[in-house]
């Protein structure tokens, strides 16, 4: 008998209260010449951690179960933000997501392209 195939759910988190749903992103572990730096050479633990929002607190009407409420956390859906290192709680099953609370949003991001012409 062949063995049975495990489904992972789909989940779907709605961030409560003033808190939203953050993706962490990759860091930059190049000093600036260009040498990538191992992990226990760079300040773990002080630097701000970057990611993307992913969702974000909202209102729910009470006629849908649809996440077509106003966001209630006053940071917008796929921002680039930095927030305190320690801050938010980890997602069991995904280490790259966390919930965090706005009060330990540090700032929006917003990566800006240079162009020659300028």
């Amino acid at each position: 008998m062949a063995k049975e195939e495990r489904h992972h759910p789909t989940r779907l988190i709605n961030p409560l209260g003033m808190r939203v749903l953050v993706r962490l992103l990759p860091r930059d572990e190049r000093s600036k010449a260009g040498l990538y730096l191992p992990a226990n050479v760079t300040e773990e633990g002080t630097d701000a951690l970057y990611g993307e929002v992913t969702e974000v607190a909202r209102t729910h009407p009470e006629e849908s179960q649809e996440l077509d409420g106003t966001n209630v956390s006053g940071i917008p859906d796929g921002a680039l933000i930095l927030f305190a290192p320690g801050a938010g709680y980890r997602v069991p099953w995904d280490a790259n997501l966390r919930i965090v609370d706005t009060k330990d949003v540090l700032a929006t991001v917003e990566e800006l392209r240079l162009d020659s012409a300028h």
